[in-house]
């Protein structure tokens, strides 16, 4: 079968009001599994023609490494495709995290992709597997490694995100992508390898390649939080258990973040008062990341800088001739770096 037939050819009009013509709410939620797919492209389409006839809308990417979702399906249907995951051998009893706030329009069809890898890394080691993964820790377990002297912990997210909330006395590299987080942190605990390390990310599917790769250069003892910070917290909560994560935890869509404790570990990058208010610059011609406080965002309306506040300000057809030739803090340094830059001191904001 012809995989240029396999999708939606609706516009996206069709696909607004086909969406808003629903009457049952949908169940929102994320999924990954590490796996050996040998033909992606072919279980690409059994996936998409199985799962249209459940109305499934979402993104989801396939590699030979495993797979990688997020989608929503009609509440009515939801234990149904559930059964139709766990039926495939290497997705049976995969954990489905369900979003706690879910924008109803996420999704308006179904995406399905293949590519290279589900988690971008940079390797080109054949000999590296990465279903062979170091152990899962649930939050119990996670604590009492945490109590222990010796036990190193490693936030394996972007800087970005680490800068609104971690767990205390983690190791915190200061790098924009994971690619060139693996080496750096390899390089770091390079006279670590027989120590207890745990990793930690947003949902688990980072720190788990993470994992399997540490394993395979010759650290001993790698394990990670099990379905990262958004589980852990779920369990701290329903157990009782003491909440180590300080501050927000970072999540990539609109809300930006989700609190986990009453922390407020990070600053704001125009005046420095305690603030862990992320947003992007309101000039859409710069859009660049960062922290800021009500304060600032009033005097600055939510722009980075002066240089921006003054730019939204001006007629619209003016914006579209200096915008070619104008630049902003976020063509210069992208959203990830100039926040970095701005924490530390080194940028200024005009």
């Amino acid at each position: 079968m012809s995989t240029r037939k396999l999708r939606n050819l609706l516009s996206p009009e069709e696909l607004r009001a086909r969406l808003e013509a629903e009457t049952e709410p949908r169940v929102t939620f994320s999924f990954y599994r590490y796996a050996h797919i040998p033909d992606p492209e072919h279980f690409r389409n059994q996936c998409y023609v199985q799962w249209s006839q459940l109305d499934v809308f979402g993104r989801v990417y396939i590699a030979t490494e495993g797979i990688n979702g997020q989608v929503s399906v009609p509440a009515s249907k939801f234990e149904a495709f559930k059964e139709m995951l766990y039926a495939v051998d290497f997705m049976d009893g995969m954990r489905l995290n369900i979003a706690i706030e879910a924008e109803a329009e996420s999704f308006l069809k179904l995406k399905i992709k293949v590519r290279p890898k589900i988690v971008a890394d940079g390797l080109e080691d054949e000999t590296f597997d990465v279903t062979k993964r170091g152990r899962h820790l649930n939050a119990k377990e996670v604590n009492e490694l945490l109590n222990q002297d010796d036990t190193i912990v490693v936030d394996m997210r972007n800087h970005y995100e680490s800068e609104v909330g971690y767990f205390e006395g983690a190791i915190r590299p200061d790098i924009t992508n994971f690619r060139d987080l693996l080496p750096v942190v390899e390089d770091m605990l390079a006279d670590k390898k027989d120590k207890p390390i745990v990793m930690y990310c947003t949902g688990g599917i980072r720190c788990e390649k993470a994992s399997a790769y540490y394993l395979h250069r010759g650290f001993e003892n790698v394990c990670m939080v099990d379905g990262g910070i958004i589980e852990y917290a779920r369990q701290c909560e329903a157990l009782g258990l003491e909440n180590k994560y300080f501050g927000k935890n970072f999540v990539f869509d609109e809300r930006l973040g989700e609190r986990i404790s009453e922390h407020v570990v990070a600053h704001c990058h125009q005046c420095g008062k305690p603030s862990d208010r992320q947003l992007d610059c309101a000039n859409e011609a710069c859009h660049i990341l960062f922290v800021q406080c009500e304060e600032c965002a009033e005097a600055f309306n939510d722009c980075c800088s002066t240089q921006c506040k003054e730019f939204i300000e001006l007629p619209e057809d003016e914006q579209a001739k200096l915008k070619i030739t104008t630049q902003f803090n976020g063509q210069k340094y992208g959203k990830a770096l100039k926040a970095s830059m701005l924490a530390k001191g080194q940028a200024k904001l005009d």
